[in-house]
């Protein structure tokens, strides 16, 4: 097999694909401009920086509404701004957040624009009939899903409909030798230990191959 990069060719017996997936952006205007200063796409990671400040929550599933709910526990206040008029998520989930004193519910709205000098100040957030309004937020968490970049693979393996690569357990794609391992491959738990498993797999296999 002959790897084609910027620099060279790269021949190999096996090749691994881990390009992982990224947590999809909004789109809006100050979203890369804030991130880092505002804007994050974990709220695990980033949650405990905003303690006893106000932090907003984007989407609608299940990873959204957890997101609001385990911010809720630190923040003084959680607005979770969805562009439908129902959560996707877990019944559980949405009745924990209904009864969250500290959690605002902003539906069949979405983030159009992100204020602030050296930091996030402010969210503008336009509902379906095209009305404006501004919230004061010091943190905006995204979590509208994670998408892979696997196109330039798909004559090489097989993607699914969001663009993962399809592979089981043991890393295999449909092409003999090609193996896909971590975030960018079809599966139900992406985390950093189930990527780090995935390369261990495909260590073992290749070797044994």
């Amino acid at each position: 097999k002959v790897l084609k990069g910027e620099k060279g060719e790269y021949q190999a017996k096996n090749i691994i694909i881990a390009t992982g997936a990224h947590a999809r952006p909004i789109g809006c205007k100050g979203e890369a401009e804030f991130l880092g200063r505002g804007v994050s796409y974990c709220a695990v990671c980033d949650g405990p920086f905003f303690k006893e400040k106000t932090a907003a929550v984007v989407g609608g599933g299940s990873a959204a509404l957890q997101d609001a709910l385990y911010l809720a526990g630190i923040c003084s206040k959680v607005y979770l701004i969805h562009r439908r008029d129902t959560f996707r998520a877990e019944k559980s989930l949405i009745d924990q957040v209904m009864v969250a004193e500290n959690i605002e519910c902003v539906m069949e709205s979405r983030v159009t624009a992100l204020i602030g000098e050296k930091k996030l100040t402010e969210l503008e957030v336009t509902n379906l009939s095209g009305e404006k309004k501004t919230l004061v937020a010091d943190g905006l968490f995204v979590a509208i899903g994670m998408e892979p970049h696997n196109e330039v693979f798909r004559d090489l393996v097989d993607l699914d409909e969001a663009g993962y690569v399809i592979a089981g357990e043991n890393c295999k794609t449909r092409t003999p030798g090609v193996y896909a391992a971590g975030d960018c491959r079809t599966k139900t738990v992406r985390q950093l230990t189930t990527a780090a498993a995935d390369g261990t797999v495909c260590g073992l296999v290749c070797k044994a191959v």
